[in-house]
């Protein structure tokens, strides 16, 4: 994996099927690189905090699972409608097939995604990744894999791009958040998401204690030289 000197954040733009941003559910999907700058303003357009739990919607998808609901990917329903409300940018990450092993074309966007989650308007916010699949294969595979390639994003922006580990979360949701329930095994659901969670306000520094009552000793006036 290479280190941060060996992976500069702005390179020239990488070939149109590389990346793949939608900067809002009104635009249309585009396959161009897309700027650091363009993802930092679609993230950045919070309004309403959300306190989603992170291990609580994991859980949530593996009991779908588990009790065979929605079994049918075909217009299968949201596993949680709350993420479609929050500011987020989709985005192509390459894997080797099967495993959660990023490929080196791939560290381009994510140097992208490192530059937009530490600019200036970004840095006071939480994110959360979530890895996702196609509807093929076994549902139980599928979201253990995108769980596995969540968390192997959130390692390379923390460890290679220097991201702050307390900002930014993973989960995996495998087939279970389909983009396009439409068409389940349309490329656009494997499609990772980088979504605002909320903004840490910094607590305000505490002001002196004043000294306790009856504590504070009189001076002793100095005695006058012979």
């Amino acid at each position: 994996m290479p280190g941060r000197s060996q992976t500069p954040r702005c390179l020239p733009s990488l070939a149109a099927g590389f990346l793949m941003v939608t900067l809002s559910a009104s635009l249309a999907w585009s396959q161009e690189a897309v700027t650091s700058e363009a993802m930092a303003a679609t993230l950045s357009n919070l309004e309403t905090p959300s306190d989603l739990e992170v291990a609580g919607l994991r859980q949530q998808a593996a009991d779908r699972i588990k009790a065979k609901a929605d079994a049918i990917a075909l217009k299968r329903p949201l596993l949680s409608p709350e993420l479609r409300k929050l500011p987020t940018v989709n985005v192509d990450i390459q894997f080797n097939p099967d495993t959660p092993v990023i490929r080196p074309e791939s560290y381009q966007t994510l140097g992208r995604i490192a530059d937009a989650l530490s600019s200036p308007a970004l840095l006071s916010f939480t994110f959360l990744i979530v890895g996702r699949t196609e509807a093929t294969g076994r549902r139980e595979i599928n979201l253990a894999l995108s769980h596995r390639r969540a968390e192997a994003i959130r390692d390379v922006l923390v460890t290679t791009f220097k991201v702050s580990a307390k900002r930014v979360f993973a989960v995996g949701l495998g087939e279970e958040q389909l983009q396009d329930a439409n068409n389940p095994r349309a490329a656009v659901n494997q499609q990772v998401q980088i979504v605002t969670l909320h903004e840490v306000v910094p607590a305000a520094a505490a002001p002196p204690k004043p000294p306790e009552a009856g504590r504070a000793k009189p001076k002793t006036p100095r005695k006058g030289g012979k």
